[in-house]
């Protein structure tokens, strides 16, 4: 087992009411295991990360891929998409 940090930002903060968290994954999870295991929680969470295509994923304080590898005491950011103009 692995301990990750999930930071929350913006309106998944609000929705989701956290803005942090520790969260056990597997050993060899990625950061789509992880989205998968938190979308997996109860109602509130499957609508939180219902559209994965625009979630913007930071590892370790940089902007990565779903397909990220994680390790004990990695710290992942997950933002919504942002609009603005």
């Amino acid at each position: 087992m692995i301990a990750v940090r999930v930071l929350y930002f913006a309106s998944l903060r609000e929705r989701l009411a956290v803005a942090e968290e520790q969260v056990q994954l597997a050993a060899g999870s990625t950061a789509a295991d992880l989205i998968d295991a938190l979308a997996g929680r109860n109602d509130l969470h499957r609508q939180a990360f219902a559209d994965r295509s625009q979630l913007r994923i930071a590892h370790n304080r940089r902007f990565a891929s779903a397909d990220a590898a994680l390790a004990d005491g990695d710290e992942v950011g997950l933002f919504p998409p942002v609009t603005g103009g």
